[in-house]
């Protein structure tokens, strides 16, 4: 009888080895169950420095203070390309407790104050750009330091027009026809000068002010863009259409409890001015 037993043991000690190894991975990444809803908060900001300059500067130790906060508790910084593929069914449903972060406008205090910060807490960064003020604008990034980002493996780039348009108040003023042919400029400008730049795929756009509407939607998709942003906030959840995702848009003021009820989805309702 005692040798009869063993083969059984054995069988059962290899398996709960080969269970463990196939299980464990899984545990620590928490996925989520199957129809588990997703809700991803996207971290929107836009300059950084030692003060409050504007209503879009977010001071560089309040930055950080942020990337704290997710670190300590439990959440996971995923590159937005995760979550624009769970939409569109080309990847799995990113984990609880998942995060965006994602710039718009490429400042010049991107170069400085967030990369050393991306690098420290290991976090990927989306950035929007429009090209026109690349290695013109004083405030912008050149493209050799948007270059130097993308090398460290954090940053990915993607489109904001380009240059900036206020769509709203074209539309105003321009004659139908202006208007049309400023958007298709607008829109695949912005794409071929980032790819010829940088290489890689530009599919992804910001909506400039988060001015969209359906017009400017069907554009954007016979442009080539797959997903676009805008500026509402809410988290980014399975009732929400890939051609609009909502944004959280940060300001200095977004610190501690604010935060942390921005990024569980328990803050109140509030409107910004772009």
């Amino acid at each position: 009888m005692k040798y009869r037993l063993q083969p059984l043991v054995l069988l059962f000690f290899l398996l709960s080895i080969s269970f463990s190894h196939a299980a464990s991975p899984e545990l620590k990444k928490n996925p989520p169950a199957p129809g588990q809803e997703v809700s991803v908060p996207i971290l929107l900001y836009h300059r950084f420095g030692p003060t409050v300059a504007d209503g879009m500067t977010i001071t560089t130790p309040v930055f950080e203070s942020h990337l704290k906060f997710l670190r300590d508790n439990g959440y996971n910084v995923i590159p937005l390309r995760q979550l624009v593929d769970w939409y569109q069914k080309k990847g799995a449903a990113p984990a609880p407790k998942s995060v965006v972060i994602v710039e718009d406008d490429a400042h010049k205090s991107v170069y400085t104050d967030m990369l050393p910060l991306a690098k420290k807490y290991n976090v990927p960064v989306t950035v929007f750009i429009y090209p026109s003020a690349i290695s013109n604008a004083k405030y912008a990034m050149t493209w050799d330091q948007i270059r130097e980002l993308r090398k460290s493996g954090l940053f990915d780039f993607q489109s904001h027009t380009y240059w900036h348009p206020n769509f709203k108040r074209d539309k105003k003023k321009m004659k139908p026809q202006l208007f049309e042919k400023s958007v298709a400029a607008q829109l695949t400008k912005s794409k071929v000068k980032i790819e010829k730049e940088l290489g890689g795929k530009v599919d992804m756009l910001a909506w400039p002010f988060g001015i969209f509407d359906e017009y400017l939607l069907k554009k954007a998709a016979e442009a080539g863009y797959t997903a676009t942003f805008t500026i509402v906030a809410h988290h980014a959840t399975s009732a929400d259409s890939v051609s609009k995702l909502p944004r959280y848009l940060l300001i200095n003021a977004d610190q501690g409890k604010v935060f942390a009820q921005i990024v569980a989805g328990t803050a109140p309702k509030r409107n910004i001015v772009y």
